[in-house]
């Protein structure tokens, strides 16, 4: 065992020496000139890919870098075209005229002549109210008139012949002061009987509630039997309510900026497009009122348009989606609005000539549907990129390629 140590030892020493005769043959034979040839003869042995390939005398040059292939990207087109000049909003439907009926007197509730909800024209009668206790008020001050008259008449005769005895000297002329004083009071008596009775005979008309506007009725609050009590300013007072819908406004609010092209717009006739919440039918009416003043706290001002509504598509309280035309404007230049980059000196587009990208600095306008107005940078014969731009640079040759979806 002690001489097999040594031998082992000795053998892994061989091995390093013999190791680095391979890799450092050259080394080996200057320092060493006796070993050279064994050095090298190891190194002969050994694999190419551990001491590396054999230097050549001419150093190669190296590859260059393969050329950027073009960037994929969807193109699209600007225009210069006629563009309408329209603005979004969302409105509430209002009544042009709504009317809460009341009685203008305590009475009981004779009869109820419409159903909840119905539609009412202007002069039919819906609720009718006791009226006997009216009645008998009346027939008094009908009798009263018809006494009074009879005084009238009396008092007349007595004039006539008091009249003619005091021209024959045979009677005093202070009885016929006398009568004529009593026809006075029966004239004065008589308006005033005549006044009782035009008075009872409004308070009857309040026995018949009509309606007063065509429209809507909602629910009747009362039904036949009740006490109407007048001067209830609770809802309770509140027998009906009556709502015009046809014709009906549409209420929105609109930024003061647009007050000068709303004022122009609504001379003009414009129209309102108004798509109620929920349905997808249209109902065109057009601007008809603006507010006389800006709401200082939102900046805005309130408009309205006003609708037929003839088949009552319309209903109150209803919002809606609007969409006022404000003008028509020719000579548009108009441009996708996914094409519109925005960089640190201002918005910009990628505008494609002969498959290369070039930066087109440019100036937006308002944005109408899926288009935005160029104010100056395009002249509306370009092709412009829509998707992609985020891979692109100035000079980047591009390949167009069909949108997901379409062309």
């Amino acid at each position: 065992m002690r001489i097999v140590q040594p031998l082992i030892n000795l053998v892994l020493v061989a091995a390093v020496v013999a190791g680095v005769a391979g890799y450092k043959a050259d080394l080996v034979a200057s320092t060493f000139p006796a070993a050279g040839p064994f050095a090298k003869s190891v190194r002969a042995l050994m694999p190419t890919a551990l001491v590396g390939a054999p230097a050549t005398a001419t150093t190669q040059a190296a590859p260059t870098a393969p050329a950027r292939p073009p960037v994929s990207v969807v193109v699209g087109a600007a225009a210069k075209k006629d563009l309408p000049w329209t603005i979004e909003a969302i409105g509430t439907t209002q009544p042009i005229a709504s009317v809460a009926l009341r009685t203008r007197y305590d009475a009981m509730v004779d009869k109820v002549l419409v159903a909840d909800g119905a539609s009412v024209k202007a002069g039919d009668t819906l609720i009718t109210l006791d009226s006997k206790q009216l009645q008998a008020q009346l027939g008094v001050a009908q009798a009263q008139l018809a006494k009074d008259q009879a005084q009238f008449d009396q008092s007349s005769r007595d004039v006539a012949r008091t009249a003619d005895l005091v021209a024959r000297n045979a009677a005093a002329g202070v009885n016929l002061e006398t009568y004529k004083t009593a026809v006075a009071s029966a004239t004065a008596a008589i308006q005033g009987d005549k006044a009782a009775i035009d008075n009872l005979n409004v308070q009857l008309s309040w026995s018949t509630i009509a309606a007063p506007i065509s429209g809507r009725i909602g629910v009747v609050s009362t039904k036949a039997g009740n006490i109407a009590k007048a001067g209830d300013n609770s809802p309770t007072g509140v027998l009906a309510t009556i709502n015009q819908v046809s014709p009906i406004y549409v209420s929105f609010s609109l930024s003061q900026t647009l007050l000068p092209a709303i004022r122009k717009a609504m001379a003009e006739g414009a129209k309102v497009t108004a798509r109620p919440q929920g349905s997808k039918t249209p109902v065109v009416g057009k601007l008809v009122l603006i507010d006389n003043a800006v709401d200082s706290a939102t900046g805005t001002i309130v408009a309205r348009a006003a609708f037929e509504n003839a088949d009552e598509a319309l209903w109150p309280g209803q919002l809606c989606n609007l969409t006022i035309s404000l003008a028509m404007e020719p000579g548009q230049v108009v441009a996708p609005r996914e094409a519109i980059q925005n960089g640190q000196n201002g918005p910009f587009v990628y505008a494609v000539k002969d498959g290369v990208a070039h930066v087109t600095p440019v100036e937006v306008g308002r944005q109408q549907g899926g288009e935005i107005v160029i104010a100056k940078g395009l002249v509306g014969d370009e092709t412009l990129v829509v998707d992609g731009a985020l891979l692109l640079t100035e000079g980047s040759k591009v390949a167009p390629r069909a949108a997901s979806g379409g062309a």
